[in-house]
């Protein structure tokens, strides 16, 4: 079996997001080096009824569920797996194949969402679009200065730019036949030109910070950016810091995750989105989310019961 692992982007945060992994010993330490960067326990945060959508909480925060339940993928210890994330999940990524730890990892994702915010300033968000050909798409954003932001599929796009560019957009696609056109709980035009200067100023923070030695073996890493496998980390990481001001290619990551022969696919993280967009992708592959588990042995228990 090849086990392929999506660690999700912002959007799906939840009061009930920690469920399964909460109590596991070994994301303790994960839970701990977030609280100071929060201010207060993620387990606790995400039940109090906080913003979780403020676009640094947001960040911190998937981060903090991807890598806890990484913990559960080591237990089951798949003998071959491949790991690519999603947006923000691109950071978590590089932590799951270990290449950071996983305090760093957090300290980046608040580092890279307080550029990304100094960056944009209020006003900008992102859209999702979905029902009408990809480029169709980008050109009716270029028509209301906005950008693209994602490729998720050959009909679904994201794209980012002011807030009421984006509503005119969406009705505009709407309009024209679209499935689907709305703006998407997220404050900040990632993946645009828009942000250019955060992401100079986040490949620049990347460059101080310290790595570790991957296990070996260990998982593929692909890039979040364009599906290429990351083979060193000195041609991975400038593609890390890249993608906040570039057009992801999430298509070509799922892509590159059925090239490895991933045989079961398995998104960490809150929500659904990555193993949604999965299973129209890759049908012949077995697919969660870990949410669909009931308990952290069930998501054990079908890892090894693959391998």
């Amino acid at each position: 079996m090849t086990l392929a692992i999506l660690l999700s982007g912002q959007g799906g945060q939840h009061p009930e997001m920690f469920a399964l992994t909460a109590d596991i010993p070994e994301a303790q330490a994960i839970f701990a080096a977030a609280t100071p960067l929060l201010g207060r326990d993620p387990r606790d945060l995400v039940r109090s009824g906080a913003d979780l959508h403020a676009n640094r909480t947001g960040q911190i925060l998937c981060c903090v569920a991807g890598l806890a339940a990484w913990t559960l993928v080591r237990a089951a210890a798949p003998a071959r797996s491949v790991v690519v994330g999603y947006s923000i999940g691109d950071l978590a990524a590089f932590g799951c194949a270990g290449l950071f730890a996983p305090a760093t990892v957090l300290a980046l994702a608040a580092a890279r969402a307080e550029a990304m915010d100094a960056t944009a300033g209020p006003g900008y968000g992102l859209a999702g679009l979905r029902g009408l050909p990809a480029e169709r798409f980008f050109a009716m954003a270029r028509g209301h200065d906005c950008h693209p932001a994602i490729r998720n599929a050959a009909d679904s796009v994201v794209v980012g730019g002011r807030v009421e560019a984006l509503d005119a957009l969406c009705a505009e696609a709407l309009a024209r036949g679209a499935a689907r056109a709305l703006r998407l709980p997220v404050h900040i035009p990632s993946h645009t030109p828009l942000l250019a200067q955060a992401s100079a100023e986040f490949a620049a923070r990347l460059d101080q910070a310290p790595r570790t030695s991957p296990p070996r073996p260990g998982p593929r890493l692909l890039s979040g950016l364009d599906g290429a496998a990351v083979f060193r980390p000195e041609a991975g990481l400038p593609k890390l810091a890249a993608q906040i001001a570039q057009t992801l290619d999430w298509a070509a990551c799922l892509e590159g995750v059925r090239e490895f022969g991933a045989s079961r696919v398995l998104e960490l993280g809150p929500g659904h989105a990555l193993a949604t967009m999965a299973r129209a992708s890759l049908p012949e592959a077995r697919v969660h989310a870990l949410e669909d588990f009931r308990s952290a042995t069930g998501v054990v228990q079908w890892i090894r019961n693959g391998a």
